[in-house]
């Protein structure tokens, strides 16, 4: 049996979700609306509104535009496994099916907890190195693993959600050169179309190979795959949300400052510098986090999320980002600040990293003094080791939708969003 047919059958048919999962799908998807609201007006969002304002508004062009707002602050959550922003993608996809079908919020956790496993399934499969190489696992992973979430959500059999899959790899694309640019949020767009799409034409009947993945000229062996077998959840197994978890951010800017933002967090707590004691600031990273952030002195706001210097000046000196440091005055105003110049960054080594998949991110301060300050963190504030408190989830959800007056309401009706028989009410947040 190949890897899409593998695959197809379990999402055609899995296992119960246990209530934890359903919760932990339920704070994703709010999360996720939450910053969709909060880059309905970016630029980017804009920009792709426009281009397709003269065509009807079909389901895949809804998927499209409130993908791009999801991802366009660069506030949404990451997700390990499949080298993606995995809900920015899959739950503006499967909103638009709902909302035209009018499911209910059980059938929309559900489909995203398919659709979440089957991100993890592709990204395992294809293994780290597709990222590393500059694969976007947001529009690759991620539109082939949303398009198995969209066609069990339209009711596909087996059959069909295979054919949804192989089609979805052909219009899997989306490189990491263009981070820092208004097109990394349509990636997130195309992916969400793209899986639209792909669950629509399956049931037409037609089909691509099954194979696609593993074989020659196959998915695996074009981007950059380390073709691997992974396994799914049965019975009582943890589904992928409980044993890895998607991570919310803290902050709106590329997750691969975060680590480094977080350690800063630690000290300042601590009280353990201040700001004029620093000399020099140095950031110990993964190589993929490295290659992130190609942006030392950002000329505008979309450059500074992908700025380790700039999100870790801003922190030093605030300590705190908000979405307000992030606007073309923000960084006008920044662009002076010596800060910026002492901020220095390295990657670990091919051979560090071939020996320790799960190296700390290092931030070492050293003060006027001399004196050194090393704090390492191996994982970022938002992971299952340090998960975000239910306030802390309500106010990054009340921040994000402070131009909603009825805000409070929408985030109570949300937790319990599985007791919603329509979606409706969620429009108003739709870009």
């Amino acid at each position: 049996m190949t890897l899409i047919e593998t695959l197809a059958r379990w999402c055609a048919e899995p296992p119960a979700f246990s209530p934890h999962a359903q919760q932990l799908a339920r704070e994703a998807i709010t999360d996720t609306l939450a910053c969709l609201v909060a880059g309905r007006d970016d630029f980017s969002t804009r920009a792709v509104a426009q281009a397709w304002s003269a065509d009807a508004r079909s389901v895949a062009v809804d998927a499209l535009i409130n993908a791009t707002a999801a991802h366009a602050i660069d506030f949404d959550d990451n997700f390990a496994p499949g080298m993606s922003h995995a809900s920015a993608v899959l739950v503006p996809a499967l909103l638009a099916v709902a909302l035209a079908k009018n499911y209910s919020g059980s059938a929309l956790i559900k489909a995203y907890l398919i659709g979440l496993q089957a991100q993890a399934f592709i990204g395992d499969a294809v293994g780290y190195g597709h990222y590393t190489a500059g694969w976007h696992g947001t529009s690759t992973v991620g539109c082939i693993g949303s398009a198995a979430g969209v066609a069990a959500l339209m009711g596909h059999d087996a059959a069909a959600i295979a054919r949804s899959l192989s089609i979805a790899v052909s219009l899997a694309s989306g490189v990491k050169g263009q981070f820092g640019t208004p097109l990394k949020p349509f990636h997130a767009g195309m992916a969400a179309r793209n899986a639209v799409d792909a669950a629509t034409l399956a049931s037409t009947g037609i089909s691509g190979r099954l194979d696609i993945i593993e074989c020659p000229m196959g998915f695996a062996e074009l981007y950059n795959g380390m073709l691997q077998v992974p396994t799914l959840p049965e019975n009582s197994d943890p589904h992928v949300i409980e044993s890895i978890g998607v991570m919310p951010k803290k902050h709106p800017c590329c997750g691969s400052t975060h680590r480094i933002l977080d350690a800063i967090a630690d000290l300042q707590q601590q009280q353990q510098f201040q700001l004029d004691d620093i000399e020099q600031i140095h950031c110990q990273v993964g190589i993929a986090n490295w290659r992130n952030l190609a942006y030392p002195q950002p000329e505008d706001e979309m450059q500074a999320r992908f700025s380790m210097p700039y999100c870790v000046a801003v922190m030093l000196q605030q300590g705190a980002l908000s979405v307000a440091d992030f606007t073309a005055e923000a960084v006008k105003h920044q662009a002076k600040n010596p800060l910026l110049l002492r901020v220095k960054m390295d990657a670990w080594t091919p051979e560090q990293e071939a020996e320790q998949r799960d190296l700390p991110h290092i931030l070492t301060l050293t003060l006027k003094e001399g004196r050194e300050i090393i704090h390492s963190r191996y994982q970022a504030k938002g992971t299952q080791a340090e998960p975000f408190s239910e306030a802390e989830r309500r106010s990054k959800f009340l921040d994000c939708c402070d131009e909603l007056t009825d805000r409070e309401r929408l985030f109570s009706r949300l937790s319990a969003l599985e007791q919603e028989t329509t979606l409706h009410f969620l429009r108003e947040m739709m870009a």
